[in-house]
């Protein structure tokens, strides 16, 4: 006769047998279940892109050639058998299928799948096929005007995972069975419920995620082993929980010190990572992980990017402009992740190529002018002497009317060599200014005083202005050649009657010199350009003249290496300030009186 140890243990087997049979058979329901899904999410995306490269033709119209070999690459790229069906349920297209064997299959209008999606709906079926003799997965989505496209795929892998799943989960029942019957023996009895219970709360807390929990040690070596190996298990779920948040922490730091926008995208375009770098390129505000991308950064080319990224195994580059909040050139870098397997997402790098495009614009209107600006005096040059050279009988007044023009194209052409090799020389740093005190009222009044006569020629009144001791930390000599381009400039663009306001300022650490002309002004969309090289408003006038077109860039660089700042304001046809600022030096009062400080 069983006793009653044995009864207790024969019981609590049953039990544990049904309720894993209960938990086996929900759990591989469940696992099926969601196969299947994720295998008519697939096949319907592929179906629906067969749809779309049909295009707006019913399929009874299209050549069957045609037909043909759109199935046999949509089923090559997606590795599932793909079927077109006309809205008479005839097959015209049929990827498994020969063309010539097509008219004796029989019609499929009245199939599961066939009829939902000849209504307008997503049909979804699993049978053998009589075609192939297989057992098929079928997915069929509506087309134009009643037809049908319908792919399908083989069950037989996705039934060989399942009943690989069983059997491993019968194995792993039959042991945990024979395993927790062998404890109940061996614990049965009171004084073997207690370590049993604090083992129990132990594993519980442990799964809860208190890695920390601890029981208290056991007499019975078996149970102590138990214990330890459930010890060691939370151990190392707590270093690799460590070690993911580290990496974690590890990959949101690099992230967000990076000079790119990086943006992560699952499969149904979801965002799934974002750092801060790409909520300023497209001036993105709140939470976007778990948005779709277009309800957040409402871009079509980013979009676009990433879903040509998607549907290839290649990374796709392309630029993009953006124009709010302010225009900017990007280079996007997309490609899917992982590069092997199922896809899980998309990643992407956007680099802001503004800068890099516009020093490339400006390179190429440098050339540009360059080019232009050499080759009128050249050609000049070159036009007087192949005259001279050819004519013998020039009268003496035109031969040395052709040498002038000659001389003063040269030296025109000497002024610009000139004007290059010094902005060539300041960008390069390799002339050292000598910086010291400069009283800069002093070096304007003196370049008054010498333009004087050219002012009186011109009917053009000059005042001045001096606030304070504006005694700027400067090179004299650099000073002089910014006053002087610039006065000079005054002077050109004024008209006959206007006038010139020179306005001198010590500011507190800094000293302010503004030139205000009643002149021609410059229009708005050049003010920020006009310090670039050969850069001219009015190049018919400017040449005329006299300027080289470099004036304005020497006194930029000028004023930049003695660490101070220009900038211009203009009202066209009512003149232009031109205002730089330069570091204030102290003068002999003020150093005295902060010696006796």
């Amino acid at each position: 006769m069983i006793g009653s140890p044995l009864r207790r243990a024969a019981t609590f087997a049953a039990t544990l047998v049904l309720v894993f049979l209960a938990w086996e058979q929900w759990t591989l329901s469940d696992l099926r279940a969601a196969s299947i899904e994720r295998l008519d999410r697939r096949l319907e995306g592929i179906a629906r892109a067969v749809a779309e490269e049909v295009g707006g033709r019913a399929i009874a119209e299209t050549d069957a050639a045609r037909l043909a070999e759109l199935v046999s690459q949509a089923a090559t790229l997606a590795d599932a058998r793909v079927t077109l069906i006309d809205a008479n349920g005839i097959v015209r297209a049929d990827s498994d299928v020969y063309d010539t064997h097509l008219a004796a299959i029989a019609n499929h209008g009245d199939r599961e799948e066939v009829r939902a999606a000849a209504e307008g709906e997503v049909g979804r079926a699993s049978r053998r096929s009589d075609t192939v003799g297989r057992e098929l997965r079928y997915v069929a989505v509506p087309a134009l005007a009643g037809d049908v496209v319908r792919v399908s795929d083989d069950l037989r892998e996705l039934e060989a995972n399942v009943a690989f799943a069983r059997e491993h989960t019968l194995t792993l029942m039959s042991v945990v069975v024979v395993g927790a019957v062998a404890l109940f023996l061996l614990f049965d009895g009171t004084f073997h419920r207690r370590p049993l219970r604090q083992l129990r709360l132990m594993a519980e807390a442990v799964a809860a995620g208190r890695l920390d929990a601890r029981a208290p040690r056991s007499s019975d070596p078996e149970l102590r082993r138990v214990v330890r190996a459930i010890e060691e298990t939370a151990e190392q779920l707590r270093t690799r929980l460590r070690e993911e948040t580290q990496d974690d922490q590890q990959l949101r730091a690099v992230l967000e010190a990076m000079v790119e926008g990086v943006l992560v995208v699952d499969t149904r375009g979801v965002i799934l990572l974002a750092n801060s770098r790409l909520r300023d390129l497209f001036d993105v505000q709140g939470e976007l992980v778990g948005r779709p991308l277009l309800e957040c950064v409402r871009n079509a080319d980013l979009d676009e990017i990433l879903v040509e990224a998607a549907n290839t195994r290649e990374a796709v580059g392309r630029m993009i402009s953006l124009a709010d909040p302010r225009k900017r050139t990007l280079q996007v870098l997309a490609a899917p992740f992982p590069s092997e397997g199922e896809r899980i997402g998309t990643v992407a790098v956007c680099h802001d190529t503004t800068e890099l495009v516009r020093l490339e614009e400006v390179r190429r209107d440098f050339v540009a002018n360059a080019s232009h600006e050499l080759r009128t005096p050249l050609a000049a040059i070159r036009g007087f002497a192949e005259t001279l050279i050819e004519s013998d009988s020039l009268a003496s007044e035109d031969r040395k009317s052709y040498l002038e023009v000659i001389h003063r194209h040269a030296l025109r052409l000497g002024a610009i060599v000139e004007d290059l090799l010094e902005l060539s020389t300041i960008e390069s740093r390799t002339s050292k200014l000598a910086i010291g005190p400069v009283d800069v009222a002093s070096v304007a009044e003196s370049w008054i005083a010498d333009s004087r006569l050219r002012l009186e020629e011109r009917n053009i009144q000059v005042t001045s202005q001096v606030e304070g001791v504006p005694i700027a930390l400067a090179d004299p000599r650099a000073v002089d050649q910014v006053l002087g381009n610039l006065l000079d400039n005054a002077m050109k663009y004024t008209e006959p009657g206007g006038s010139i306001a020179v306005k001198i300022e010590a500011r507190g650490e800094r000293v302010r010199l503004s030139i205000s002309d009643t002149g021609i002004g410059i229009p708005a969309e050049d003010l920020g350009r006009i310090f670039e090289r050969f850069y001219r408003v009015d190049r018919a006038r400017s040449r005329a003249l006299g300027g080289t077109g470099l004036g304005l860039s020497i006194v930029k660089h000028l004023v930049q290496a003695m660490r101070g700042e220009i900038t211009v304001a203009s009202d066209p046809g009512r003149g232009s300030t031109f205002t730089f600022v330069l570091p204030r030096a102290k003068a002999e009062g003020e150093a005295s009186a902060e010696a006796a400080t």
